[in-house]
């Protein structure tokens, strides 16, 4: 029987890859962004600020603050990157979500499975290169995307038996057997995937699961109650697999962002924490809207990690704003092990 061995989740925004006092750049998009998605309201940048400006984030977005806060991030990733290495998997999955990266506008899956031979993270293009600089991406490159290509293997045997056995526990689980390419260009590998190889497991080619759940796109989001046993019905399926291997699980991005939400936040990794599986299913499904719709991936990992003995450990919750109206990231770091 496959056993999982391990388990983690980390955020995987620009900000971890931007110098704090480059945050700023960030910042200006923010400030252009009409639909600025805060719990039950969307807002521009103004009237965000309004409705926030009690709060002072002016005093956590000074330079020094943010210094610290990036500082706290790094370690943590490194830590995970530790453990990761330490545990040594013979495979990891990562739960992550696609942003328009393999699906585009003709189809997206609420959620689907990788289960071919490899998964090739492409080198940008320089035309690629020039578009994400120009929108303010020119830092998140360097933890996404490699300079030269890079291949990781996918254990295909598990994958497919991992597909068949969730359709067997009734979720329609899309397929995927290749990776999408346009006129024989591979699509690029999607940065939910690639953060954790880039900055976590540097580069190192352990077999790799995607599983993408689209958290972004409407009108096919899958609700959190949805997603949580979507997750229990993965962490069955690789317990009934008759091989021996040892599997690691991760989360890859969230918590609440473009507008950080302490509140939720601590409220979701609490509630995972203590294996309140209740709070996560209830939470309002609004509340997981834009970039905070990334922690529905979290859900889904603590569904596989319920199925197992292990424990969570919060290594660390750092609110990383970038701006007076509260606009930045809230990033997380976990182990389950």
């Amino acid at each position: 029987m496959a056993e999982i061995v391990f388990g983690f989740g980390t955020s995987h925004g620009p900000l971890l890859a931007t110098p704090p006092d480059q945050w700023d750049l960030r910042a200006n998009v923010d400030r252009k962004n009409q639909e600025l998605a805060f719990r039950d309201g969307t807002f521009n940048f103004e009237k965000l600020y309004e409705l926030r400006k009690g709060e002072h984030f002016e005093q956590q977005n000074a330079i020094p603050v943010r210094i610290e806060r990036d500082a706290r991030c790094q370690k943590q990733l490194d830590v995970i990157g530790e453990k990761i290495a330490k545990v040594n998997p013979d495979a990891i999955l990562i739960v992550g979500d696609d942003h328009h990266e393999w699906f585009l506008n003709d189809i997206q899956p609420t959620f689907s499975i990788f289960h071919g031979k490899q998964v090739f993270n492409r080198a940008l293009t320089r035309e690629e290169e020039e578009e994400k600089t120009s929108r303010g991406n020119g830092y998140a490159m360097k933890i996404y995307y490699p300079q030269k290509d890079e291949t990781y293997p996918c254990p295909t045997s598990l994958a497919s038996h991992i597909v068949h056995n969730v359709v067997q526990q009734d979720f329609d689980v899309t397929a995927i057997g290749e990776q999408p390419s346009d006129n024989g260009q591979l699509r690029q590998l999607g940065h939910s995937y690639g953060f954790i190889y880039r900055r976590v497991l540097k580069s190192r080619p352990v077999p790799l699961i995607p599983v993408m759940v689209n958290t972004y796109y409407p009108p096919n989001q899958p609700t959190p109650k949805r997603c949580f046993e979507f997750g229990r019905a993965i962490g069955r399926a690789i317990q009934s697999w008759k091989g021996n291997e040892r599997i690691a699980v991760a989360a890859s991005g969230g918590v609440s962002h473009f507008v950080v939400d302490e509140d939720m936040d601590r409220r979701l990794l609490d509630a995972m924490l203590k294996g309140d599986h209740k709070t996560l299913m209830a939470e309002p499904d609004i509340h997981f809207r834009s970039g905070t719709s990334e922690t529905k991936n979290w859900l889904v990992t603590a569904g596989i990690l319920a199925e197992t003995k292990l424990k969570m450990d919060l290594l660390d919750y750092v609110p990383c704003y970038r701006s007076e109206a509260g606009t930045g990231s809230g990033m997380a770091f976990a182990a389950w092990q």
